[in-house]
C-alpha cells in the first residue's frame, strides 16, 4: 500500500513538473481575488490574483533544484573527505574526523538560518537559491562521510584492489575504479535522505522571508499566505503546497526505505 501511494505521489509530481500548465506564476490580476477553480485557473488565485497553479509549479521546481544542488554538493563534499579520511588514514583521518564532528555538532537549520539572516534580503531569487544550495550542503556532509570512510577502508582491503594495486595502480586509479563505486548505492540513500532536509530547509527560508522573495514563486512563500486561518479554511485551494509537500517527502521516504531494503538483500 505504501508502495502505490509513493508511485501516484511521483506521478502527480511528474505531471506538476512536465506539463506546461497555463498562466503567468507573477501576473497579477486585481479583478480575480481568491478566484477559485475554473477552466482559465486550474487552482484558483491568490490574495493578488495569481494562478496558483503556475505559481505551484514554479514554486515547486525551485525548491526541487535548491534540494538537488544542495544534496549534490554535500555528496561531492563527502566522497572526497570520507575517501580521503578511509584510504590514506594517518593525520588526514584525524582531521576528517574532527572536523566532521564539530560540524555535526552545529544545528545546520539554525547555522542556516543566521547565515542568510547576514546578506541582505534583497538578493535575486538565484542568489538566495545558491546560498541556501551552498550553506546547506557544506554544513551536511559529515554523515555521508563517515559512512564513505568505513566502506572505503574496507574495500580497499579487498583482494581484487590489493591486485590493482600490484600491477602498478596508483591511488587516485584504485579509488576512482574499484573503491568509490562500491560505495555509489550506499550515496544513492544518502541523497534521496538528504533531500527532503534540503528542501524544507528551503521552504522553511523562504516561509521565514529569508528566502526567495516575492514576487518570485516559492513554496515556502506561498504557505506564508497561510498564516491567516482564515485564507486557509475559507480559500481550500491555497493548501496546494502543503499537499505537495507531502508528496515530496511520501516519494523521498518510500525510495530510501526501497533502495535500503535492496543493499540489506
Amino acid at each position: 500500500m505504501f508502495k502505490k501511494a509513493a508511485a501516484v505521489s511521483l506521478l502527480l509530481l511528474i505531471l506538476l513538473l512536465v506539463v506546461p500548465w497555463a498562466g503567468d506564476p507573477v501576473t497579477q490580476d486585481r479583478n480575480a481575488v481568491f478566484h477559485p477553480p475554473d477552466s482559465s485557473h486550474w487552482l484558483g488565485t491568490d490574495g493578488f490574483g495569481r494562478d496558483v497553479m503556475a505559481r505551484l509549479t514554479a514554486g515547486t521546481r525551485l525548491s526541487l533544484l535548491a534540494g538537488l544542488l544542495g544534496t549534490s554538493l554535500a555528496l561531492v563534499c563527502a566522497v572526497l573527505a570520507g575517501a580521503m579520511a578511509g584510504y590514506f588514514g594517518g593525520w588526514r583521518d584525524r582531521i576528517v574526523m574532527h572536523l566532521a564532528e564539530l560540524f555535526q555538532s552545529l544545528p545546520w537549520l539554525w547555522f542556516l538560518l543566521g547565515i542568510r539572516a547576514l546578506l541582505p534580503l534583497s538578493l535575486s531569487p538565484a542568489a538566495a537559491l545558491m546560498c541556501i544550495a551552498l550553506v546547506a550542503g557544506l554544513t551536511a556532509w559529515p554523515r555521508p562521510a563517515r559512512l564513505l570512510r568505513g566502506l572505503v577502508r574496507s574495500t580497499a582491503q579487498r583482494d581484487y584492489v590489493t591486485a590493482a594495486r600490484a600491477f602498478g595502480g596508483g591511488d587516485l586509479y584504485l579509488l576512482r575504479r574499484h573503491i568509490i563505486p562500491e560505495a555509489a548505492p550506499v550515496l544513492l540513500v544518502q541523497a534521496v535522505t538528504l533531500l527532503p532536509q534540503f528542501i524544507l530547509a528551503e521552504v522553511t527560508l523562504s516561509f521565514l522571508g529569508l528566502g526567495i522573495g516575492e514576487p518570485s514563486p516559492s513554496l515556502g512563500g506561498m504557505l506564508s499566505a497561510l498564516r491567516d486561518l482564515h485564507v486557509a479554511g475559507a480559500y481550500p485551494w491555497m493548501n496546494a503546497p502543503v499537499m505537495v509537500l507531502v508528496l515530496l517527502t511520501l516519494i523521498c521516504q518510500s525510495t530510501s526505505t526501497w533502495l535500503g531494503a535492496t543493499l540489506r538483500q
